[in-house]
């Protein structure tokens, strides 16, 4: 029969895989260029972070939360606020509206919102001490105090006042091995004399000195800490200093080390206090 030469058609199936190439997109590059960017801006923070002092990033804090009409810091621009934020605090009294510590509104004074009296005397202080620390350490884009020394001072307010260290380190001392004044202490001690013109407050001069080791028969360690600090009082008196602003003078020997190790270099120090008002104290 003719069927049975005929020949059983040949079926090819072709089978189509599909999904095997869905990580060679580009879905992926951009997740992980997300990614990346993220992670570049957080360490860009950290970096910001470690690298600004308290008063810059509340600066930076208050440019973004203008809502909060307490920045004090300019944004360096030339526009018709001089680059102050309208919501500055020196700028909304002379708006005519807002208030601060320092100018409160009749409200704002009956509701206790502001302190009356001698805290805005002491608000008031705080921010002449602040404008000094600032012009001490170059805070503000400007310093009275070239770059070596600089790194001698450290300043502090403080409770009782403005608080100046002076100090020395092993290779620039402010005494030398016989006891007199060097260079460096003597322009720092015009540096301060400087820094007192900011402010009227009467100043006490602290002496302070690292320990000497025990074997020593006798300890000189309270005669060395007064000897320094009446020098540097006679130093700033012979700079300009009006003898009638220094308050008191006063040695501590090693008793108020800065570093745990008494013997450490760092523990030789003058401090200067530009005292609060007897009011203003707490």
């Amino acid at each position: 029969m003719s069927g049975d030469n005929q020949v059983a058609p040949i079926i090819i199936k072709r089978k189509k895989v599909s999904g095997g190439d869905g990580h060679h997109g580009g879905a992926w590059k951009v997740a992980y260029a997300d990614f990346v960017t993220a992670m570049m801006a957080f360490f860009l923070l950290m970096w910001l972070l470690n690298a600004t002092t308290e008063k810059q990033r509340k600066g930076i804090a208050d440019y973004f939360t203008p809502t909060i009409a307490l920045a004090r810091v300019s944004g360096g621009g030339d526009g018709p606020l001089g680059g102050e934020s309208v919501f500055a605090e020196n700028v909304l009294p002379r708006m005519g509206t807002g208030s601060t510590s320092l100018r409160p509104t009749a409200d704002n004074r009956e509701k206790g919102s502001f302190s009356q009296g001698e805290d805005v005397e002491k608000a008031a202080e705080d921010e002449v001490f602040e404008q000094a620390e600032d012009m001490l350490m170059g805070r503000g884009g400007e310093s009275m105090v070239a770059d070596e020394l600089m790194k001698h001072i450290y300043t502090e307010v403080t409770d009782e006042g403005l608080v100046i260290e002076l100090f020395g380190t092993r290779n620039a001392r402010l005494f030398d091995e016989k006891g007199e004044p060097t260079r460096l202490l003597r322009e720092l001690s015009q540096v301060i004399v400087q820094a007192s013109k900011m402010v009227t407050n009467p100043i006490a001069i602290e002496g302070h000195t690292a320990a000497y080791p025990l074997v020593i028969a006798e300890n000189p360690k309270w005669d060395v800490s007064g000897d320094r600090a009446d020098q540097f009082r006679d130093m700033m008196f012979r700079a300009g200093l009006p003898e009638d602003r220094v308050d008191r003078v006063t040695a501590h020997a090693d008793r108020e080390p800065k570093v745990s190790n008494r013997m450490d270099v760092r523990n030789d120090r003058l401090e200067i206090v530009f005292l609060r008002n007897a009011s203003n104290k707490e």
